[in-house]
C-alpha cells in the first residue's frame, strides 16, 4: 500500500503559488488551465493549489473583479510548478459582473449586448421618489413616463409599458403594468443595485423583453455569526414633504442567515412655482420584506417574501377657468360640470390624508431561488407566486366602492441548467414562463375581462472565447394561450351603477367582452461577439430579434380604467410584435477617462401604439364624460440612435471624476397610409424621450475634517432638448419645449472623536432654480379641459424644486 500511494502522488502535477497586488494577497482570483477543465480560486492568503495537470504546454488564466486578466503559457515538464502572479488593479467598470440578459454570472466585458449597472450608493445620491426615478438619473437610454412623483414606467430607448420586463431579484414582476398609471411596487430602500438590458432580451426571458431588462437586486447581508446587524434609513424631502423611514435587520446564527426589512413613507401633493400644489398627488406606501438563505458546499436555496401596500390619489387636473387653482369632483354622471366643480380645500393640499378619489394597490410575493452543483454543472430553479389587488375609488358620492377591483395571481417558474464547459464552449438551457389568472370584483367599471394565461419558453444559449473574441448568442421558442369566457355587465338596483352579471343568468345585462381564446406563438434569438482588441479596448456588436405577445388591454380592452381617465379600446386582431435590433459599441477605459459609444437601430413588425381617438368632425371621441378614449393601433416602426458616455477622472486629480452623457432616440411609424392621409401628424411614435444631456462633477476629499469624513460634493445639469418629434394625429401629443435643470448635493460621514461612524449625511437638491417645465413623457402635460389659458399655460408641470435630507445609520 505504501508503494502504490507513493507512485500515485509522485504522478501528479502539482501547480501552485500566490497572488497579490501592490504586495497584499488577493482572494476570489479565478485560475484557469487552458481546456484541461482544471481550475480553481485563490484562498484569503491569496494561496492556491491545482492538481493532476496533463504534462505539456498549457496557457493559463488569472482573472478577478477588479484586476486586469493576466495571460501566461506554462510547459509543464515537472511534478511540482510554481508560479507567483502579481496583478494589475483595473477600472471596477471593466471588471463588472452581471446576472440579467446571461445564462450565469459574466463579465461585462464579455457581454456583447449593451448591459449598465447602478449600484446602491448611486441610488442614494440623487433625489429620488422611487426606485425608476434613481435609474433613470444613472442610465443614459432610459427614461420614464410618469404620472406624479409616485408612478414611473420604465422605458428604454423609447419602448415601455409590457416591452420592458421588470425583474424583481430575476423574478418578473407582474402588476397590472399595462397602465399608464402603474407603477412598480419595489422597496427603493431595499435594492443594492439595478442591471439593466438596453435590447432584445426576449432569449432568456421571452416575452415582454423585447426592448429590455430592469433587473432590481435586492440586498443579501454578509454578517458575521451571532451578530444583529442593520442599517436605519429617513429621507425628507422639502417640496411634497415627503417622509421616509427604513431599517433593514440582518443575522446569521449558523449555515442559514436571514434578513428583514420595513419601510414607510408619506408625502403629500407636489408642488411647482405654474400650478401650486398639484391636488390629488399625495401617496402613502408601506412595505415589509423577509429572506431566509442557507448556504452549503452542494449550493444554495433563499426563500423571500415581500408585502406592499400603496395608497395613492388620482390626479385628473380639473380646475378653475380663471384662478387655475385645482378643483374636486363631488358630482357623478350629468349632476358632473367638469368645469364647475368647487375648489379644493386649501389644507387638502399640504395634508398628508389620502382623499376619497384614490387607487389601493397590495402587492404580496413569495419565491425561492435554489442553486445546485452537479458535478462541473450548475442548476438554477425559481419558483415564485405573486398577488397584485388593485382598486380604484372614483366615486364621491360612494366613496367606498371601487370603480375598478381586479386581482392578478401569477405563479412564476423558471428552470436552467449550466453544462459542464466542453472545449471551451459555455453552454445553458432553459425553461420558464408564468400561469396568470385575472378576476374582476366588486367594481363598476371594467376596462379589462378576466382571464387565463400560460406562457412557456425554452432556450439554449452558448457562449465561447476565440482567443480575443468573445461570442455568445442562442435561440428561444415561446408559446403563450390567453383566453376568457363571456363577460356580462348589468345594472347594480342598490346604488345604479355597473356591476359584473352573473353568466348564467344575463337577462337585463349586455356582453362587454366576448369570449376570447388564441395562442400566440414566437422565435427570438441574438447573436453578438465583443472584440478584445486590449484590456482596455473592446469593440462589441450584438443582432437580436425579440419577440412580444399582445397584452390584455391591447386586445381585450373596453372600458373605463378609472385611475388613467382613459376609456381603452382594444383589437383582437392584433399579432404579435416582432423586432430586429442591431447594435455597435466601442469601450475605450483610458488613463484619464472611460469613454463608451452605444448606436442601435431597431425595425419592429406589428407595433401596437394608443392613439386619441376623434370623430369625423376631428371632436374628440367621449364615451364616459370628463375622460379621453383611446384606441389602439397596429403598424410597423423603426427606432434608432444610441447613447455616448465620456467619464473623466485625471490620475493628477484623483478627487475629481466630471461623468457626462449624452441619449437620442428617433421613433417612425411607419403605416404610410396613416402618415400620408393625417399630413405627417403621425410621422413619429408617441413616448419618445428628447436629446438629452447629462453632466456631474463629483469631488471626494479624503481627508476628515472634524466630525466629518469621506466628504463628497456633487454638481451637475440635465439638459433636454425641445421634441418637436411627437405623434400629433388627434393631438394625442403635443410639441414640448426643452428645458435645464441643475442639481447638487454634499455627502459625508459622520464620526466620534475617537473615529468611529455615527451616520452618513446627504443633502441633496433636484431642479435648484426652480425651474418650471413640462416632460413630453408626463401624463399629467395632457390634463387639461380648456382651449385656452390666461396664464398661457395648459396642463400641469412637474415637480419644482426639491430638496432631500437622508440619513443612514448602520449598526
Amino acid at each position: 500500500m505504501l508503494l502504490w500511494s507513493s507512485g500515485v502522488i509522485n504522478a501528479q502535477t502539482f501547480f501552485h503559488g500566490t497572488i497579490a497586488s501592490g504586495g497584499k494577497p488577493l482572494t476570489d482570483i479565478t485560475i484557469i488551465v487552458g481546456n484541461t477543465g482544471r481550475g480553481t480560486k485563490s484562498d484569503t492568503n491569496g494561496y492556491y493549489l491545482i492538481t493532476n495537470i496533463p504534462k505539456g504546454s498549457h496557457h493559463i488564466k488569472y482573472s478577478g473583479v477588479g484586476y486586469y486578466t493576466h495571460n501566461v503559457r506554462i510547459n509543464f515538464t515537472t511534478d511540482t510548478v510554481l508560479k507567483n502572479i502579481e496583478l494589475s488593479e483595473s477600472s471596477s467598470q471593466l471588471k463588472e459582473v452581471v446576472v440579467t440578459g446571461v445564462s450565469r454570472a459574466t463579465e461585462l466585458r464579455s457581454n456583447p449586448v449593451p448591459v449598465a449597472v447602478i449600484t446602491k450608493q448611486q441610488m442614494e445620491r440623487t433625489v429620488n421618489n422611487n426606485i425608476i426615478d434613481a435609474i433613470t438619473k444613472g442610465v443614459p437610454g432610459v427614461t420614464a413616463v410618469t404620472t406624479g412623483p409616485n408612478v414611473s414606467k420604465p422605458f428604454i430607448r423609447g419602448l415601455g409599458y409590457n416591452r420592458v420586463l421588470t425583474l424583481y431579484d430575476g423574478i418578473r414582476q407582474e402588476g397590472q403594468q399595462w397602465g399608464d398609471e402603474h407603477g412598480i411596487e419595489v422597496d427603493q430602500y431595499g435594492i443594492s443595485r439595478a442591471e439593466v438590458v438596453k435590447g432584445p432580451a426576449s432569449l432568456t426571458y421571452g416575452s415582454d423583453a423585447l426592448a429590455g431588462v430592469v433587473n432590481l437586486i435586492p440586498y443579501v447581508p454578509v454578517n458575521n455569526s451571532r451578530v444583529v446587524t442593520g442599517d436605519l434609513t429617513t429621507d425628507y424631502h422639502t417640496n411634497n414633504g415627503l417622509i421616509a423611514a427604513s431599517i433593514g435587520l440582518a443575522y446569521k446564527p449558523s449555515a442559514w442567515k436571514y434578513a428583514l426589512r420595513a419601510t414607510a413613507k408619506s408625502a403629500h401633493n407636489y408642488r411647482n412655482a405654474i400650478d401650486g400644489y398639484v391636488y390629488n398627488t399625495a401617496y402613502q406606501e408601506y412595505i415589509l420584506s423577509g429572506m431566509a438563505r442557507v448556504d452549503k458546499k452542494w449550493g444554495y436555496s433563499q426563500f423571500s417574501a415581500t408585502v406592499y401596500d400603496n395608497k395613492q390619489e388620482i390626479p385628473d387636473g380639473s380646475r378653475d377657468s380663471i384662478t387655475r387653482r385645482f378643483t374636486m369632483q363631488v358630482a357623478e354622471g350629468a349632476s358632473d360640470d367638469i368645469k364647475d366643480r368647487p375648489l379644493a380645500p386649501q389644507d387638502w393640499l399640504s395634508s398628508y390624508g389620502v382623499t376619497p378619489i384614490h387607487q389601493h394597490i397590495q402587492h404580496y410575493r413569495l419565491y425561492n431561488k435554489t442553486e445546485v452543483k452537479l458535478g462541473n454543472g450548475l442548476f438554477n430553479s425559481m419558483l415564485g407566486w405573486q398577488q397584485s389587488v388593485r382598486r380604484e375609488y372614483n366615486h364621491p358620492t360612494l366613496p367606498q366602492q371601487a370603480g375598478l377591483y381586479v386581482v392578478l395571481n401569477t405563479l412564476n417558474y423558471d428552470f436552467r441548467y449550466n453544462l459542464p464547459s466542453l472545449k471551451g464552449w459555455e453552454t445553458a438551457i432553459g425553461l420558464n414562463g408564468i400561469y396568470q389568472t385575472n378576476t374582476s370584483r366588486d367594481a363598476t367599471d371594467f376596462p379589462i375581462p378576466d382571464y387565463n394565461l400560460f406562457d412557456i419558453g425554452a432556450f439554449l444559449f452558448l457562449k465561447k472565447s476565440f482567443g480575443k473574441i468573445d461570442v455568445s448568442g442562442g435561440l428561444r421558442y415561446d408559446t403563450r394561450h390567453i383566453d376568457w369566457p363571456d363577460f356580462f355587465v348589468g345594472t347594480n338596483a342598490s346604488n345604479r351603477f355597473e356591476q359584473k352579471a352573473d353568466p348564467n343568468n344575463s337577462t337585463g345585462s349586455r356582453l362587454q367582452f366576448p369570449e376570447f381564446k388564441h395562442i400566440y406563438n414566437g422565435v427570438s434569438g441574438s447573436l453578438g461577439l465583443t472584440y478584445n482588441v486590449s484590456e482596455r479596448l473592446l469593440l462589441k456588436a450584438n443582432v437580436a430579434r425579440g419577440y412580444r405577445a399582445p397584452n390584455i388591454t391591447e386586445i381585450g380592452s373596453n372600458g373605463l380604467d378609472p385611475g388613467a381617465h382613459i376609456v381603452y379600446l382594444g383589437n383582437r386582431s392584433f399579432d404579435p410584435e416582432f423586432s430586429l435590433q442591431e447594435d455597435i459599441g466601442l469601450i475605450a477605459y483610458l488613463n484619464d477617462a472611460d469613454v463608451q459609444v452605444e448606436l442601435f437601430n431597431n425595425n419592429i413588425q406589428n407595433y401596437i401604439y394608443q392613439s386619441r381617438l376623434d370623430d369625423e368632425q376631428g371632436n374628440p371621441v367621449i364615451i364616459v364624460p370628463g375622460n379621453v378614449t383611446y384606441q389602439y393601433q397596429q403598424s410597423a416602426a423603426q427606432l434608432y440612435g444610441g447613447e455616448l458616455t465620456v467619464n473623466l477622472h485625471p490620475r493628477s486629480m484623483k478627487w475629481l471624476t466630471i461623468n457626462n452623457s449624452l441619449a437620442y432616440v428617433t421613433g417612425i411609424n411607419k403605416n404610410e397610409a396613416l402618415r400620408a392621409q393625417s399630413n405627417d401628424a403621425a410621422k413619429y411614435l408617441p413616448f419618445i424621450p428628447p436629446l438629452h444631456l447629462r453632466s456631474q462633477a463629483k469631488a471626494g476629499l479624503n481627508k476628515s475634517y472634524g466630525m466629518f469624513s469621506k466628504i463628497c460634493v456633487i454638481a451637475g445639469i440635465d439638459m433636454y432638448a425641445a421634441q418637436n418629434r411627437y405623434y400629433g394625429l388627434n393631438d394625442t401629443e403635443t410639441a414640448t419645449p426643452g428645458y435645464t435643470l441643475v442639481n447638487a448635493g454634499l455627502s459625508s460621514t459622520i464620526k466620534t472623536r475617537a473615529g468611529k461612524p455615527l451616520f452618513d449625511l446627504s443633502v441633496q437638491a433636484d431642479n435648484l432654480f426652480d425651474v418650471a417645465y413640462q416632460s413630453n413623457l408626463s401624463r399629467l402635460k395632457y390634463f387639461e379641459y380648456y382651449s385656452t389659458s390666461p396664464n398661457g399655460r395648459k396642463g400641469i408641470y412637474n415637480m419644482g424644486r426639491n430638496i432631500s435630507f437622508k440619513i443612514i445609520v448602520p449598526f
